[in-house]
């Protein structure tokens, strides 16, 4: 079987708010664990994206470990 990859834009929610020792902290409420801190509003921004990424990465990597080679692996749009 073939694995396809599409491209889908997500959107998430980031909350960004001023760490007390100065910089930045962003945390995203829909994807637990994600996490981002930079000293701009725009570096935790972009550091909380590269978290969300990583993490639904490695949750997919973790998945497909083990399973047999006759499952099924579609695409499920949002949106």
């Amino acid at each position: 079987m073939r694995i396809r990859f599409f491209t889908m834009k997500w959107e998430f929610t980031a909350i960004i708010e001023a760490a007390p020792d100065g910089g930045f902290w962003a945390v995203c409420p829909e994807v637990p664990g994600a996490n981002g801190q930079g000293e701009s509003v725009e570096e935790a921004r972009v550091n909380l994206r590269d978290a969300i990424q990583l993490i639904f990465e490695d949750r997919l990597e973790d998945v497909r470990r083990g399973l047999p080679k006759d499952v099924i692996q579609t695409v499920v749009a949002l949106g």
